[in-house]
């Protein structure tokens, strides 16, 4: 148990307590409709306490006819068989229909990717890629699965010199696209149920159409110059010369077709077969350098999960090219230099937080592809506890520093995007995935003939072309080379308590995804915020360049608004920080398991335990920010 150091502090500070004693203290930001929550559970407990069950107390009124349990909101629900949390309600229903019918999490992991990329496909798809954390509740295995984008065999560090805006946008932004090779091999190893089986809803929806909700919409019309420049994105998204809006009927009647391929033939006829060969007929065509060689030689990585223990929890993660994982138990470590939760609440755990995350940001960009570049020694350093109490010992109450301070060596990459969706079976299976074509419609190019979106993840690969005196040299070890993968910020992370699913969680929205993740973990399992409440609460991001805390300020779709309140923004500004306003920046979605205060999850004793597996309620949590909905069992 540590203390701060001791010029980091005044003697009217309370170091345990965070706060100031002369202060009142002021917790993490909880929106309106947390009241709401904390009364609601307060009268389940006294329903408890009278002898009667949840289930039956809520059954007359909120309990539907699949069983799920809907607790006031509709991002919420509980169940004890099943839970899917995703960013879009139908998704997360076509998830849960693949565990009602007995399949594996991995199972409803397939489908609900599938669904995600055609109904968000600004975000992702099987024209990207996408990292899997898998833990399996029978053999305590977990893996990470890496189905990230590779660089083509033509691709080169200088390659976007004389047009450096070929790396954002365009077929010349493409990257090898991992998703499909990705799930096909998860599902080899833990699925269930018929390959085909699994694509039937996605198909459905691209071909009969699916109505366009509010986020999708809302980038439809951010870019709807992009969308009128691409002869495939406007055939799908402005039929006829029109732009279509939310509410309206969307079809993708080519990709439907290339996901029935793919259902009755596998994904080779995706990486050597026709729907490669039409896909790469369109590349060509736009100006892109994609290969079938590429498409054939991609490679599926499959490791042990990246495993940290910290604050009391088992976190299972991606190691590089992801810099989650090692972001998280960086900040966690640092964080708990400080000895006491309550050191972590309030305006000044903020700051510190704040602080940790600019430090980890520094160390963050010396990652790279650990199949290209030696990143180990950055690896130990990110995951030790001896050396986060060196950076904690950095980090001080009364004020924060300018970038330099830091020692960050090398520019951050503005990676973006993203989709990300949570899932428990039964028997307590455990997949967290984040998929993404990075920007909003990727590179802008839609395959005609695939209806195929290209992501354009190439721009998650530093250059030494852009150098320039205002900012920080490009990271050497993330530099491209032919069959390499770019850093990423992605975050799917499995939690674990005495060695029983705690929960999954995980993030969209490029760069934010990792302070995004952190707040949220740290808002439920350390200082004990409800589900909903800990994925809703505002929350604050930084980039270390420029030297800003940005905040929320938002209304989100559902009509709620999210602000970190003014006190706490004063707080900051006292401390030396720069704040600004933002809108939505990163999307969560987690799910919980509850553990009842009477069981011993040491000796595995208690009515819920079937084997050595825990069978507690799963609790799962969309994000409102992007009006998404969980669906159960």
């Amino acid at each position: 148990m540590g203390i701060p150091p001791a010029n980091s502090i005044s003697d009217t500070e309370n170091p345990l307590l965070g706060i100031h004693k002369n202060d009142t203290p002021i917790p993490f930001p909880k929106p309106k409709r947390a009241k709401f929550v904390i009364l609601f559970a307060f009268l389940i407990l006294t329903g408890l306490a009278f002898g009667s069950s949840k289930t039956s107390w809520l059954s007359k009124t909120q309990q539907n006819f699949n069983g799920e349990v809907h607790i006031g909101d509709p991002e919420i629900v509980e169940s004890a068989k099943g839970v899917v949390a995703a960013d879009d309600a139908r998704c997360s229903k076509v998830g849960a229909s693949m565990l009602r019918r007995g399949g594996h999490a991995i199972d409803a992991a397939v489908a609900t990717a599938l669904c995600v990329g055609v109904v968000n496909p600004m975000a992702s798809g099987i024209g990207g890629g996408a990292f899997m954390v898998v833990r399996s509740a029978s053999t305590s295995e977990a893996l990470a699965f890496d189905m990230r984008e590779t660089a083509p065999a033509a691709a080169s560090e200088n390659m976007y010199k004389n047009d450096p805006k070929t790396k954002v946008s365009g077929p010349l932004s493409m990257g090898v696209p991992g998703e499909l090779a990705g799930l096909h091999e998860a599902w080899k190893k833990y699925g269930r149920l018929p390959w085909k089986t699994l694509f039937q809803p996605a198909i459905q929806l691209a071909k009969n159409g699916f109505k366009i909700h509010g986020y999708l919409g809302n980038d439809i019309i951010k870019h709807q110059n992009t969308i009128k420049a691409d002869p495939g994105l406007r055939q799908v998204f402005a039929p006829n010369g029109k732009l279509l809006q939310t509410g309206d009927i969307c079809y993708n009647l080519k990709l439907a077709e290339s996901l029935e391929a793919v259902a009755e033939q596998g994904p080779e006829v995706f990486y050597n077969g026709t729907v490669g060969e039409r896909l790469v007929k369109d590349v060509k065509k736009a100006g892109g350098i994609l290969t079938m060689d590429d498409l054939r030689n991609y490679k599926v990585r499959v490791n042990n999960a990246l495993t940290v223990d910290v604050m009391g929890y088992r976190i299972l993660g991606m190691p590089p090219p992801s810099s989650g994982t090692l972001g998280i138990a960086m900040i966690l470590n640092i964080l708990s230099n400080y000895g006491s939760t309550n050191a972590i609440e309030g305006p000044l755990g903020l700051h510190r937080l704040i602080e940790a995350m600019k430090h980890m940001l520094a160390i963050r960009m010396n990652l790279g592809d650990p199949a290209f570049v030696n990143v180990t020694k950055y690896m130990s350093d990110m995951t030790s506890p001896s050396f986060a109490k060196e950076i904690w010992h950095k980090i001080y109450d009364k004020t924060t520093f300018p970038p330099e301070y830091y020692l960050s060596r090398w520019n951050q990459v503005q990676d973006n995007g993203t989709s990300h969706f949570c899932i428990v079976d039964a028997e307590r299976n455990a997949v967290s995935v984040t998929t993404t074509v990075n920007y909003p419609f990727g590179g802008g190019v839609l395959s005609p003939s695939t209806g195929i979106v290209l992501n354009n993840e190439m721009d998650d690969f530093s250059t030494p072309t852009e150098d320039s005196p205002d900012t920080l040299p490009p990271a050497p070890a993330n530099f491209i080379q032919p069959g390499k993968r770019p850093l990423s910020s992605m975050t799917p992370l499995v939690i674990l308590k005495d060695d029983q699913l705690a929960g999954v969680i995980g993030g969209s929205g490029g760069m934010n995804i990792i302070p995004a993740v952190i707040q949220v973990f740290l808002n439920h399992f350390i200082q004990g915020m409800d589900p909903l409440t800990a994925v809703q609460s505002a929350r604050v991001y930084h980039k270390l360049i420029p030297n800003v805390v940005s905040y929320e300020n938002v209304t989100v779709l559902d009509g709620e608004h999210i602000e970190l309140p003014e006190q706490t923004r004063l707080f900051l500004e006292k401390r030396g920080h720069q704040v600004k306003p933002i809108g939505i920046a990163a999307i969560c979605q987690l799910i919980v398991q509850t553990f009842e205060s009477s069981v011993d999850l040491g000796h595995k004793t208690g009515r819920k335990f079937i084997g050595d597996t825990y069978l507690g309620t799963l609790t799962a949590v969309s994000d409102p920010r992007k009006d998404g909905r969980p669906a159960a069992i």
